[in-house]
Formats: structure tokens, C-alpha cells, sequence
């Protein structure tokens, strides 16, 4: 062997031996079991901007909202948006010197793992039908470009315009670890859906700042991308003063319509999509008042072609024990009366879908607390319970359902045009598990046609 190769032999030698003697990078002593990385450090904001949220505050067609956080020292809001289709040329640095400049606002926020600020855009007078990239941050430091696209401009009572969007039930648990799989594959199915709609309970506790951090790392910049629609659950509610109270998170990280129920702003509320209305309740406090609200609503408003509701609390229970007879009692006549088409919500960790005008039974349905002219109308709502997450709940058996799962997660991606509604729920791993199409005639007559594909039912 040559001198050269005997140096090489003796320095590789050396090198094994002062690697056995040392730690394992990122371990004291390799003999200790791994530290689990403590949440404040995980979700520690920083100058670069996250958690940035997409979303409605006003007309989708012209309009969107950007919401997102960085540590407490970072107070310029400043977001640059220019329309995708002119970003033309070389802009080998990132930047594109053509982009509009926006300043929004910010506040100070306070979680249980620390400081924080959280800022707010909103963009206003744009074209409708276009796709636009925008980025947030204080002028130095900034997020990605991101792409969003307004909706097109239909009014009430025009012919539809086809979409499609996504709707997830209870994400709750585990929502980094296996939720992040369901929003992908969601993703994958529906590129270009116009929204994301989630049904509650997005998280298992309403103050924990890592609950949050998890659930916006796992959409990631899907949720910087796809406006996100959502009514609280349960777990974003906690009690203060004696009252019931939304999360603390809730209004800072999401921008959404204060159209609603006066005090339940950004969690009861609505809009129009391309000719089809989206009203959300918040089904947490203030029940009946909302009931009235609706109706006048529907009442008042110059009538769509589609009408879609989500709440989190199910009229209509698919879990074993559950029931919400009071819920059902004021909101199902209201329904009824103005020919709502689906019902979307959580809750029950299971999944359920009901024929044409759900349960008709007398017992179940009551008519308790109806309100004066609701009386004796006849529904063709299709209602739906989901869960998106892990956790699960055994069935129950205390109405007849079309489809039903228990062990399964689950994603939903629904279709609108003039003419009909496209459901479909697809299992976390992608394969079609219901299906169902409502056909609406020229006079307004529904009809449900039945697609559930041969496969047997899941209950596990």
C-alpha cells in the first residue's frame, strides 16, 4: 500500500473511532430516549410570516381577505397582489416591481405558549373570474406568492356557474399527524376547488396555540390558496363570564362576513358563490334566534338557485346516544320552508347521509317550538354528518340513512351547476365511498339520484 493510501486508511480509522466516542447529534447521551420538540418551540412565530388564511369577508367576486401571523415585533401589515397572467419576464429576485402595494392591519395576540401578532388585508375592487398572486409581509421579509382566484360575478336568480368545492367534518384530533393526509388527498381530488368548507371542531382545544399550529401546518399553503369557509364546534367554545364564548383564535385568524346574527358575527353568516347561497350557523348558542334571523334571510334576499347550510351540531344525530331534538325542533321547519338543499355538519365523529327531505318520521322530527307559517311544509333537504379526523364514535340507529360509516375518515367534494348538485365523499386514502346527484327542473322540483357505489358499508 503507497504512503498516500496508508494516510487515507489511518484518517478513516480515526474518524471511526472519534464518532463511536461522541453523542449522536441531537442527544446528550444516545442511551436516552428522544425528546418529544416542546410546542413553544414548534410554534414560535418569527419575522417571516404564517398561518396565512385566504378567505371572504365580502363579495368573492371582486374581493378576498388575507390573514396571517408573525412574532410581536413585526408590525408592518404589507401585501403585494398583481393578477398572475401579468407576471411576465425575468424577476430572478422574487420580486415583481409591477405588483400593487396594500397595507392592512395588525393586533398584539396573546396564546398560552406566548406573544404573537396576527395581521389582516383586505383586498377590494378586483376583476371577477381572475386568478391573482399575492405575498404578505412587513416589506423585507415575505411569504411565498400565492395564487387565489375571485369568483365570477353572478347575481341571484342568474344561471349558476359551475364550481366545485371541498367539506370536512370534525378534523379535531391527531390533526398534524393524520388530518394533513385527508386535506392532501382532498387536494389531489379537487385542485381547483373554489373553497374549503369545515363543519367545527377543526381542533380538540379552543385556547391551545399548538392545536392551531398543527391544523394550519397541516393544510399548509392550501389554506393560503383555497379561501377557507368555516362555523365553529364545540371545541373552539368555552364558557367566560357565565357566557358562552368563541376561541380567542377564532376572529383573528379567519376574515368572514359580519352579515350574520348581531353578536355572532364571523360565526353565523353568508354568501353567494357564482348563483348559489352558503349560510352559516353557528349552532353553539343562540339557537332560536338564528331560526328567526334565517328566515328572514331567505325571505328577504332575492332567491338563489341552490341553497347549502353548515353548522356543526347535527339536527339530525348519527352517533350512538346523541340526539339534539331542540336544534332540530327550530332549525328543520325554517329549512322546509325555504327549500334548502343540503345540510352540512360534524359533530357525531361518524358519517351519515340522509335520502331526499332526511327522516320523515313524526316522533323524530317533532313540531315543537315551529315557528308561526313554517307548519306542514314539506323538506327535500339532503343531510349530511362527517368526520375528517381520527377520532370516532359508534353508530347509532335512530334514523334511516342512505349511506353510513363509522372508522372512516372521510373528505366530500360537491359539484354546482344550473341543474344539479354533484356529491361525492371519498375514504383519507381516496377511494369513492358515497355518491349522490339532486337534479333541479326549470320549476324549481328536486329529484335525488342515487350513485353509492356496491362496496359494503365501513362500521369499525
Amino acid at each position: 500500500m503507497t504512503p498516500i493510501c496508508w494516510n487515507r486508511y489511518w484518517h478513516a480509522i480515526a474518524l471511526l473511532i472519534v464518532l463511536g466516542a461522541s453523542p449522536v447529534w441531537g442527544h446528550p447521551n444516545h442511551d436516552e430516549p428522544p425528546r418529544v420538540y416542546p410546542s413553544v418551540e414548534q410554534f414560535r412565530p418569527t419575522p417571516l410570516p404564517d398561518r396565512v388564511v385566504v378567505s371572504w369577508s365580502e363579495d368573492p367576486a371582486t374581493t378576498f381577505d388575507v390573514t396571517y401571523r408573525t412574532d410581536p415585533a413585526t408590525t408592518p401589515t404589507v401585501c403585494q397582489w398583481i393578477a398572475a397572467s401579468e407576471i411576465l419576464g425575468d424577476h430572478n429576485k422574487g420580486d415583481i416591481p409591477e405588483a400593487a402595494t396594500l397595507e392592512g392591519t395588525s393586533e398584539s395576540f396573546t396564546s398560552d405558549l406566548g406573544e404573537a401578532r396576527v395581521h389582516t388585508v383586505k383586498l377590494r375592487g378586483l376583476e371577477p373570474k381572475t386568478r391573482y398572486a399575492y405575498r404578505v409581509g412587513d416589506g423585507a421579509n415575505w411569504s411565498e406568492w400565492h395564487h387565489v382566484t375571485t369568483a365570477s360575478r353572478v347575481k341571484a336568480g342568474d344561471e349558476v356557474e359551475p364550481f366545485e368545492f371541498l367539506y370536512f367534518g370534525d378534523a379535531q384530533n391527531a390533526v398534524r399527524a393524520l388530518w394533513s393526509r385527508v386535506r392532501r388527498e382532498a387536494h389531489a381530488e379537487a385542485p381547483r376547488a373554489a373553497f374549503a368548507l369545515h363543519a367545527g371542531d377543526l381542533i380538540n382545544h379552543h385556547k391551545s396555540d399548538a392545536n392551531w399550529g398543527e391544523w394550519h401546518g397541516a393544510a399548509g399553503w392550501l389554506n393560503a390558496t383555497v379561501p377557507t369557509v368555516a362555523v365553529p364546534g364545540n371545541h373552539e367554545y368555552h364558557v367566560r363570564d357565565l357566557k358562552p364564548t368563541v376561541s380567542d383564535h377564532w376572529r383573528p385568524q379567519f376574515s368572514f362576513p359580519t352579515n350574520g346574527l348581531k353578536g355572532l358575527e364571523e360565526t353565523s353568516y353568508w354568501f353567494d358563490y357564482q348563483g348559489a347561497r352558503f349560510v352559516a350557523l353557528n349552532s353553539n348558542e343562540r339557537q332560536e334566534e338564528q331560526a328567526e334571523w334565517l328566515d328572514r334571510l331567505l325571505t328577504d334576499e332575492p332567491k338563489t338557485r341552490w341553497t347549502v347550510v353548515t353548522f356543526h351540531h347535527p339536527i339530525f344525530s348519527a352517533a350512538k346516544n346523541r340526539d339534539n331534538p331542540t336544534l332540530r325542533a327550530m332549525w328543520k321547519a325554517v329549512f322546509d320552508k325555504h327549500g334548502v338543499d343540503l345540510a352540512l355538519t360534524g359533530h357525531d365523529h361518524t358519517y351519515a347521509r340522509s335520502g331526499l327531505g332526511g327522516p320523515t318520521d313524526d316522533e323524530l322530527v317533532g313540531t315543537e317550538n315551529v315557528g308561526e307559517g313554517l307548519r306542514g311544509k314539506v323538506g327535500k333537504t339532503v343531510y349530511v354528518v362527517s368526520v375528517s379526523g381520527p377520532k370516532m364514535y359508534p353508530l347509532g340507529d335512530a334514523w334511516e340513512v342512505s349511506r353510513n360509516a363509522s372508522g372512516l375518515q372521510l373528505y366530500q367534494v360537491i359539484g354546482v351547476d344550473q341543474d344539479a348538485i354533484r356529491y361525492q365523499a371519498f375514504s383519507a386514502a381516496g377511494d369513492l365511498y358515497d355518491a349522490f346527484t339532486l337534479h333541479k327542473n326549470a320549476d324549481g322540483e328536486v329529484d335525488l339520484e342515487e350513485q353509492t357505489p356496491p362496496t359494503p358499508p365501513i362500521h369499525k
